[in-house]
């Protein structure tokens, strides 16, 4: 049985934990306002909040439904659409009425889910931010001009706020319906528990968050038998040992864009975190399941191969560490036994006398699968370069660390003439494919473009 609270409605399903969350709403719950679009995290249609205890305090955040198994959503409170409903309309839906921010309104229900969540947050109130709240939401009528005039009502809103009970305010001022106030307590009562301990997975499949499972496998994941890893206490958190950054298999991209430890040792995090997806999919996206799902063009995978970062694997009874540069050996194959798992992750932070950066292009400026993305870890003395990671995806069948290319740089100081011989040495590495996100010519002269963008941010830190 899974166990949650549904807007204002105690759950208690005994359908499979696998059932897409959307599915279940629509289906089983009636609610019919959360919508089917792509079925794959990109338009933002299905969106919900996600209320979860985090430390003893309620934090909301957006999800996409579709990808979302009921399963993870066991001990949270879920939001739909029709669970923002108040006397009238809300003061965000108030906001888009008045600005004329809908026409189809297919889209509609995501954009006021997501912006409700923004107003829930503990987010000090901002123009961009409550533009970036919508992010994964995607409007086909309007043109998103007015959509920003209403988002715009909603931040002049919060700006009154002068109490860090967000909830309490946004029950206030007719943001969110008065139940609010009690699922805190609500959701204490459930004691849906995420136990520590030794984790066997026997056989099942193993989900994170879902988001690549569920576009691949839409169609199975729902009967099959999973081992949720999601919210499992033991793979959630990221922690500093010395000079290494440990983190737990769970941990998600929204939580490194959060983190304190990655902002000190990343100055442009902030940009890094924009180019990785849109919010509801960082929240629910998993590092684990970014290097594990072995695509050539995932974001994280090129951001630790870089930071030659490692990976603990375990069967619940023994684990094992091996070098990420080591764990790709084809195309979706990787050093992983049937019965493991990734544990943790660990690598050592860039100090005062290391250079990173992160690149990264696609159709579209944010929000989008890579055409190729890569990074580059650098560690100085003197202006010698004496240790060089250099990183590459969408130009190999796997994420692909550039051995010839990083050995090449070792003991040599960053000019001109150094990216210039290095870019000939890159182009013997890599062996990209023409598709539908470029052509082997267009990828080629790309990676070269953003290596030299590298040194360009590099040079000038």
């Amino acid at each position: 049985m899974v166990k949650f609270i549904l807007n204002d409605t105690a759950i208690n399903s005994s359908h499979p934990r696998g059932m897409p969350l959307l599915d279940f709403i629509r289906y089983h719950q009636q609610l019919t306002g959360t919508k089917i679009g792509c079925r794959e995290g990109d338009c933002g249609a299905c969106t919900v909040l996600v209320g979860d205890l985090q430390k003893d305090k309620l934090v909301y955040t957006s999800a996409t439904s579709c990808l979302m198994a009921i399963g993870n959503a066991a001990g949270k409170h879920i939001v739909t659409i029709e669970g923002l409903n108040v006397e009238g309309l809300n003061a965000v839906q108030q906001a888009f009425a008045d600005e004329s921010a809908t026409q189809c309104g297919f889209c509609t229900p995501g954009f006021i889910v997501s912006l409700a969540g923004f107003c829930m947050s503990d987010t000090a109130p901002d123009y961009e931010k409550a533009i970036d709240a919508v992010n994964g939401n995607i409007c086909r009528c309007t043109g998103y001009k007015s959509i920003e005039r209403a988002a715009a009502v909603i931040n002049t809103l919060m700006q009154k706020r002068n109490t860090n009970d967000s909830i309490l305010f946004a029950v206030d001022n007719n943001i969110i319906p008065a139940y609010f106030s009690s699922i805190k307590e609500k959701l204490e009562l459930l004691n849906e528990s995420h136990l520590d301990g030794n984790i066997n997975i026997n056989g099942k499949k193993v989900l994170g968050g879902g988001t690549d499972l569920y576009v691949q496998q839409h169609d199975t994941m729902e009967y099959e038998d999973i081992r949720f890893m999601f919210d499992h206490h033991s793979l959630n958190g990221i922690t500093q040992q010395g000079d290494t950054c440990w983190m737990g298999a769970s941990v998600t991209a929204a939580d490194i864009a959060v983190s304190p430890i990655f902002k000190k040792h990343f100055p442009r995090l902030e940009k890094y975190i924009k180019l990785v997806s849109s919010t509801p999919i960082r929240n629910m996206a998993t590092i684990a399941g970014n290097i594990c799902n072995a695509s050539p063009i995932g974001d994280f995978s090129i951001f630790l191969l870089a930071l030659d970062a490692q990976l603990v694997l375990s069967n619940g009874s023994r684990t094992r560490t091996i070098s990420l540069r080591q764990f790709y050996k084809g195309y979706k194959i990787i050093d992983k036994g049937k019965d493991e798992f990734v544990e943790k992750i660990f690598f050592v932070l860039p100090a005062s006398q290391h250079r990173f950066n992160f690149e990264k292009v696609c159709k579209r400026t944010y929000l989008d699968i890579a055409t190729v993305n890569t990074a580059i870890h650098l560690v100085l003395q003197d202006e010698i370069i004496i240790e060089a990671g250099l990183a590459a995806g969408g130009v190999a069948p796997v994420p692909l660390y550039l051995v010839k290319s990083s050995a090449f740089l070792k003991g040599k100081k960053i000019s001109a003439q150094l990216v210039e011989e290095l870019l000939l040495i890159v182009q013997s590495e890599i062996s990209p494919i023409s598709d539908v996100r470029g052509t082997e010519t267009y990828k080629r002269l790309l990676l070269q473009q953003l290596i030299k963008a590298h040194f360009i941010v590099l040079t000038q830190a």
